[in-house]
């Protein structure tokens, strides 16, 4: 048996080649990410008489070029868990960290744990796009984040309490098309009471708002006793008019990755499985399928709440054994984040019947507080998931089956 130890890092890898007894049969070499390269190792590999796999980590995305192209290739490829990589390696007496010294230590690992080795399927095209897409949403939602507070700044310097009486809620801009248009108070008080009330009018109707003279009186009264620390200058109304358009433009990136994120989600049989779960609308149903990917990867529903984080491992040393547990936080984050928004809708809605919401309600009259019952009907909403999707994917293969015997 030939073990393959592969370092990975950005655009390029260290590989190392070993034999059982340490028996280097290359040396560690640098391999870039590119099909040239990848295919070099690939003639490297079937060079050889005996049984060869590779190992790597995985590193988010900077493996995937190389996963996918030596497993398209037919090569055995196995991923290991960064943190369980880390834990062997911290074995070694010697602490020097090089590309070349970790590529050896792959190598390693997959000699040490042959029989365990499972090979890995390239991730599918869907679910990889859906991970990509969900990513940047993440970090548009953030940068998104950072403008409104920003905007929220300005405007408590140019429109004190503005935000009180007029939000944007919902896709409604009706706060940020009001300060496009007005961006001062001391615009509003140029204009004069009985000019601004019926501007504002005027405003509200086209913009389909209802139309209301009370609320704009309260807006003149507002900046009549209001004390902008931003002066009414060309410079002001720059800034905060940028500020708007900022948030208005990242919302819109915002909503076209998650329109491309559901086209994509549409595509997979379990998409209206997921749906028709309560609470799970339109934009959390593309982005828990994006988390976690395809259901058929996890060997049962206790592998999918460990990588989403939550579950509680035993600490017992010697006597000591802890019933107080806390959940291990080292799966995908995105994914508890994501999950955490579902218990949160169910909390909201309360959906009569449902039973994610009834557990949560339990654990609660148990003594949980919010965030325990929380975590525990997010764990029970997994298992479901897992149940669900797993069945449903069954149901396909059988109906494969029994369509190639007719």
């Amino acid at each position: 048996m030939i073990s393959v130890g592969i370092d990975v890092s950005k655009g390029k890898s260290t590989v190392c080649i070993m034999k059982p007894g340490g028996e280097v049969l290359k040396t560690p070499f640098e391999m870039l990410h590119s099909i040239e390269s990848i295919l070099h190792l690939v003639k490297l590999v079937n060079s050889y008489d005996e049984e060869v796999r590779v190992i790597l980590e995985d590193t988010g995305h900077y493996h995937l070029p190389v996963v996918t192209l030596l497993a398209e290739k037919g090569i055995f490829v196995c991923c290991i868990n960064a943190l369980r990589m880390k834990k062997f390696c911290s074995q070694s007496i010697r602490r020097a960290k090089t590309d070349k010294i970790d590529a050896v230590h792959i190598a390693q690992f997959g000699l040490t744990y042959w029989e365990e080795l499972s090979p890995v399927k390239p991730p599918e095209y869907v679910y990889h796009e859906l991970k990509l897409l969900a990513r940047q949403y993440y970090q548009t939602v953030s940068i998104l984040i950072k403008a409104k507070v920003n905007l929220s700044n300005l405007l408590d310097q140019a429109m004190p309490n503005i935000q009180t009486i007029l939000q944007d809620i919902a896709g409604n801009h009706k706060l940020t098309e009001f300060v496009k248009r007005y961006y001062h108070y001391g615009r509003i008080l140029k204009m004069g009471k009985n000019k601004f009330i019926s501007d504002y009018c005027k405003w509200s109707k086209k913009q389909g708002y209802r139309k209301s003279e009370h609320l704009a009186d309260k807006i003149f009264a507002m900046a009549q006793n209001g004390i902008p620390v931003l002066p009414n200058s060309p410079t002001a109304k720059i800034v905060v008019l940028e500020a708007v358009r900022m948030i208005h433009e990242i919302e819109a990136s915002r909503n076209t990755i998650l329109t491309q994120m559901q086209d994509f989600a549409k595509t997979l049989p379990e998409y209206s499985v997921i749906r028709d779960m309560h609470c799970i609308g339109d934009t959390l149903t593309p982005r828990i399928i994006a988390e976690i990917g395809d259901i058929r990867r996890f060997k049962n529903k206790h592998s999918l709440i460990a990588y989403a984080g939550i579950d509680a491992p035993p600490y017992q040393s010697g006597t000591f054994n802890a019933t107080e547990r806390h959940i291990s936080k080292r799966g995908n984050s995105y994914l508890r984040k994501t999950g955490y928004e579902i218990m949160q809708s169910l909390i909201q809605h309360k959906p009569i019947g449902d039973p994610v919401y009834d557990f949560i309600c339990k654990k609660r009259l148990e003594g949980k507080c919010g965030k325990e019952a929380m975590i525990a009907g997010l764990n029970k909403f997994l298992r479901i998931y897992y149940g669900r999707v797993t069945e449903l994917y069954k149901e396909i293969n059988e109906q494969l089956i029994f369509g190639s015997y007719l």
